[in-house]
């Protein structure tokens, strides 16, 4: 291993003992690693990392990222070798483009709840029926409803646990009784269509589980109301009240 390729090892295991998780720095660096090799040299200059930086396929935003990681890996560096050049701030500018937060109104999520139960066939309905109504009463992520496994909801206290989830921390998610209430209803059915032995998910969600979850539960008008009685605000109140 050459000597950046090295120095590049211990960055990453000095950041990560740290606590930083450092996703896309690893391949990042071992790129410009390989950059410096093949042209030739053994240090760090603004121009090389500001070549390879523009060098790549992508927007602004996506270079200027580039850089930044560059730019930290060079102030290590810069500690042992002070010929490494530390490329400055500013050299590629960006604006970080936030995404508008929508917030949905209880005729939205009336209206989400009533298209989930056209689809077709019935279990799936009634599983984004309660994937749908889950998220609008307990405040989870998207991501943390599909990884609930069955294991994960206490009926008999009324609680969800999320394991592990941002920032790596897990907790206990309190649920208003007609959601427990919904849930059973729903648990009985999963368990009637999908035995346990077949997937642990509360929602099924992989394609051959989805598969064999329809062709094993028939009935669910226990879960989702009929369609002589949907409506926005019955579907809202059939997830809680």
């Amino acid at each position: 291993m050459s000597g950046m390729h090295g120095a590049v090892e211990d960055y990453l295991t000095l950041r990560r003992a740290l606590g930083f998780k450092l996703a896309d720095h690893g391949w990042l660096l071992r790129d410009f690693a390989r950059y410096l090799e093949r042209a030739g040299a053994t240090v760090i200059t603004t121009e090389l990392a500001l070549r390879w930086a523009t060098g790549s396929v992508g927007t602004q935003t996506w270079c200027a990222a580039r850089l930044s990681v560059v730019r930290g890996f060079a102030r290590y560096l810069h500690t042992l070798d002070p010929a490494t050049e530390v490329p400055p701030a500013g050299l590629l500018t960006y604006r970080r483009r936030h995404a508008r937060p929508y917030l949905y109104s209880d005729a939205d999520i009336g209206r989400l709840l009533s298209a989930a139960l056209d689809l077709t066939p019935a279990p799936r309905a009634a599983t984004y029926y309660t994937m749908l109504g889950l998220l609008a009463v307990s405040g989870l992520r998207v991501g943390e409803v599909l990884r609930l496994d069955r294991d994960d909801v206490d009926l008999s206290n009324g609680l969800l646990r999320v394991w592990v989830s941002k920032f790596g921390k897990s907790r206990e998610v309190p649920v208003h009784p007609s959601t427990v209430t919904m849930l059973a209803r729903y648990a009985n059915l999963r368990n009637a269509g999908l035995p346990e032995a077949e997937a642990s998910e509360l929602l099924p969600h992989h394609p051959g589980d989805q598969a064999r979850y329809h062709r094993g539960a028939q009935d669910v008008s226990a879960v989702v109301p009929t369609r002589r009685t949907r409506g926005p605000e019955h579907a809202r109140s059939a997830t809680h009240s």
